[in-house]
């Protein structure tokens, strides 16, 4: 009787403690994740040194880490940099009203007459839609705009979140398995079933971060790239901001090349907008439909619709983190309930 309230009271302590430790560490998490996630991606690259170099620990993560910042955080500090600058020069733009919302909107209306008869057969006032859309574009484009003030000011705050990161990826990279067989030593659900979640963490986090970056990259540089070609301002800014959507699997980067070629549209660019249109429906929209499926449904085993749900949800739960943390909670779900159909209910 007392070993056995013993027992309880020890669990009990274990997952107080274990708890507290969690609370502890929960302004890191994002650290820590994108720690885990460079350790996980890059580790194929640490066995190769290990494969050539021999068992030299400390030079193999070094070397990794060091070939990780060049070829990806670098650039994502230099682009990062690029996109402030361009978001300052669109809120100066916007707050000394050389660029008004408004008047791109009545160009709009102006151009598609059809859309007021549509909703004034439906019974909606189009002038109170067109107030509450111009209101809302100028709220949306400020807020844009001066989050990227916000990044700019946060530099520091960013770079330490860098810097811990990177720190913890070095020994994540070095004592990795060590670290992966005391895990599966202490957890209670079986080393076969450890092993397998194991297993399917390490592929859906290499299949989602490197095919949504992979994805993303593409179309941010494709839109970037049409939008400097036909002069519309701040490239660089609406090529990042279409990267960013192009997480979002099915829609993302056209929420910005379409309704630019709509108000090219508006304008009278005819060939402007034609063009955007076409490219933005092909080139773009191709990267989209052959990369995404290749690069994370086929490799997380995850049905399309799966990936679409669970990103958005995860996005809209973690915030940019979700694009990864979505997908990877979807395949973890699955494989569980694989396991327990396998284990416990004699399923084949």
């Amino acid at each position: 009787m007392r070993e056995q309230l013993e027992r309880r009271a020890f669990l009990l302590l274990l997952a107080a403690v274990t708890l507290a430790f969690g609370f502890i560490l929960e302004p890191f998490w994002s650290s820590i994740f994108w720690a885990c996630a460079v350790a996980v991606i890059f580790f194929p690259l640490q066995s190769l040194l290990v494969r050539y170099w021999g068992h030299r620990p400390n030079t193999n993560a070094l070397v990794t880490l060091a070939i990780c910042m060049t070829i990806v955080v670098i650039p994502v500090i230099f682009l990062t940099t690029a996109f402030v600058q361009e978001g300052i020069l669109l809120y100066q733009r916007l707050d000394s009203g050389d660029i008004d919302p408004r008047e791109m909107l009545i160009k709009l209306r102006d151009a598609f007459p059809i859309i007021d008869e549509l909703l004034v057969e439906f019974g909606i006032n189009p002038n109170d839609i067109r107030d509450q859309v111009i209101s809302g574009v100028q709220v949306t484009s400020k807020f844009l705009a001066k989050e990227t003030l916000t990044i700019g000011q946060n530099t520091f705050g960013f770079l330490i979140s860098l810097a811990l990161m990177m720190y913890l990826a070095f020994f994540l990279l070095r004592d990795g398995q060590t670290i992966k067989e005391l895990m599966i030593k202490a957890l209670p659900i079986g080393d076969d079933r450890e092993q397998a979640l194991f297993a399917k963490f390490v592929e859906v986090t290499r299949a989602t971060v490197k095919g949504n970056l992979v994805v993303a990259i593409v179309q941010g540089a494709l839109g970037g790239f049409i939008f400097w070609l036909l002069d519309i301002p701040a490239p660089l800014l609406w090529g990042v901001i279409m990267a960013f959507l192009s997480l979002i699997p099915a829609v993302g980067a056209a929420l910005v090349w379409f309704p630019a070629g709509l108000y090219l549209y508006a304008t009278g660019e005819w060939v402007s907008a034609t063009v955007l249109m076409a490219y933005g429906a092909i080139i773009i929209g191709l990267a989209d439909n052959v990369l995404r499926p290749i690069l994370v449904g086929r490799d997380t085993k995850l049905p399309d619709y799966v990936v679409l749900f669970s990103t958005i949800g995860g996005i809209s739960l973690f915030g940019i983190n979700g694009f990864v943390i979505g997908p990877l909670v979807a395949a973890l779900f699955m494989a569980v309930w694989q396991i327990f159909m396998t284990d416990f209910n004699d399923a084949p």
